[in-house]
């Protein structure tokens, strides 16, 4: 087969032949105004010419600087109104205007009685059974109203109720050794008292009665009568020992508790475990049955109230010294009563304080109540 050769005047005619081109006029901002490839029907081309308008006026794309500011201005908005509006004082009247709630948790401990190999003993504290009172404020004040405390719990219970609460007292000593001269008001915490009463340690009748001579005119009212109880009471037929101590050794800032001695009796937790220790070993057949203090407000540097649960005196805020002292009765398997979150906390506390720390008459009541509560709450388990 034979090559076709092209011509020279056939490559000389596809030289020469241009096609076609569409003559593209640029404006003077040097934009093309491009004319659609696919053009719809009735549609206005777009403008080139970066003005963001076609031909008959209207746009067709949104300007993104003008976006972006949009969304600067909310920003900045939303930073004023935080700060505008940061550190607003709560109203507490509208939070609490169908009360002040209740708080559902509390560390409650209800132990009855156990014998020897560990088996409970239940029993009926009512007429014929007879209750031992130790403490301060709570059972001291109004010692002869009807509206005392301990006079409140015999109304409750029938039963015959011991007063041996002191006014002024603490439960943490000032001294790990009795000492009435240097240190007077030490005869009155629950372990010497306790002391007293068993008759465990021969020298406490007399640094008593130093401690009465060091005191003179300023011993506490009661003392004499606490005293004569004492120690004409035969404990032996003492049913339940109950103890209460309010807030005084949070606010005296006392020494709290002793992870090395559990029972250092200058601790608040110490004497209590100290004094459950001398009466389960002297009188096991009694029970025994520790409250915790109720609320009380800290007082600042001007004597204004503020929350005990952010003022401190040198050792902790009121709620540990209940914490603490929970977990020394739980150690010791007695009956604990939480009166700080169980029967009178921050909330209600204005109902039932006659001051920062005090009980009135209708926080007694409310404490006798939980008190008999605990008491009683294996009766049911009674044969």
């Amino acid at each position: 087969m034979k090559k076709r050769k092209t011509s020279p005047d056939s490559q000389k005619g596809h030289a020469l032949s241009i096609p076609d081109i569409e003559i593209i006029d640029l404006d003077s901002d040097g934009i093309a105004d491009i004319p659609d490839r696919h053009p719809v029907p009735g549609s206005q081309p777009p403008d080139r010419k970066g003005t963001g308008k076609r031909k008959d006026g209207s746009r067709s794309r949104i300007n993104i600087h003008i976006i972006l500011l949009i969304v600067f201005l909310l920003f900045v908005a939303g930073i004023i109104y935080k700060v505008m509006n940061f550190g607003v004082p709560v109203d507490l009247g509208e939070i609490f205007k169908d009360g002040p709630g209740t708080y559902e948790d509390n560390l409650d401990t209800f132990l009855p009685l156990f014998d020897a190999e560990g088996n409970p003993l239940y029993q009926n504290y009512g007429e014929g059974s007879s209750i031992l009172v130790f403490g301060n404020a709570p059972f001291a004040d109004d010692r002869d109203a009807d509206d005392n405390l301990a006079s409140m719990i015999r109304e409750m219970t029938g039963a015959t109720v011991y007063n041996c609460a002191v006014s002024g007292s603490y439960l943490a000593a000032e001294s790990s050794e009795l000492d009435g001269q240097a240190h007077p008001m030490d005869i009155f915490n629950f372990y010497w008292l306790c002391s007293l009463a068993t008759g465990y340690h021969d020298f406490t009748k007399e640094e008593f009665r130093k401690g009465m001579e060091a005191l003179g005119d300023n011993a506490p009212p009661e003392a004499n009568e606490v005293y004569s109880t004492l120690t004409s009471i035969d404990l032996s037929t003492v049913d339940v020992v109950v103890a209460m101590y309010d807030g005084s050794d949070y606010l005296d800032g006392r020494p709290m508790y002793n992870d090395g001695n559990s029972t250092d009796i200058t601790q608040f937790t110490g004497n209590t475990e100290a004094g459950i220790e001398l009466l389960n070993y002297c009188y096991p057949n009694i029970r025994i049955i520790i409250m915790s203090p109720a609320y009380a407000y800290g007082l600042d540097e001007s004597g204004n109230y503020v929350s005990s649960d952010i003022q401190r005196y040198g050792w902790d805020v009121l709620s540990t010294y209940v914490i603490k002292q929970y977990a020394s009765c739980t150690s010791r398997m007695v009956t604990f009563v939480d009166n700080l979150y169980g029967t009178i906390n921050e909330d209600q506390a204005p109902d039932y304080l006659s001051d920062h720390l005090h009980l009135n008459p209708a926080g007694r009541k409310k404490v006798a109540e939980r008190f008999v509560n605990a008491l009683n709450y294996f009766s049911h388990m009674v044969e």
